[in-house]
């Protein structure tokens, strides 16, 4: 059980660290993941809040996420 457990925090560390990589790179982008990932929006509250498209978000949503594994896989 302690591995799994450390596995996690390493995880959520190399996480944390790419949002932070992200965030320098493009805000916008950095701001979906959190809506996302955190806050637990959809794609149509997502547009609302941040006055994009339906579309722009659903593809800013593939862009940070191809982005983000990349960088963690790395």
């Amino acid at each position: 059980m302690q591995v799994a457990a450390e596995e996690r925090a390493a995880d959520l560390v190399a996480l944390d660290e790419a949002l932070e990589k992200l965030a320098a790179r493009d805000e916008r982008l950095s701001q979906l993941v959190e809506y996302r990932f955190f806050g637990g929006l959809t794609y149509e509250e997502i547009a609302l809040v941040s006055g994009l498209s339906l579309r722009t978000v659903k593809r800013d949503w593939d862009r940070a996420r191809t982005w983000l594994f990349r960088l963690m896989q790395s």
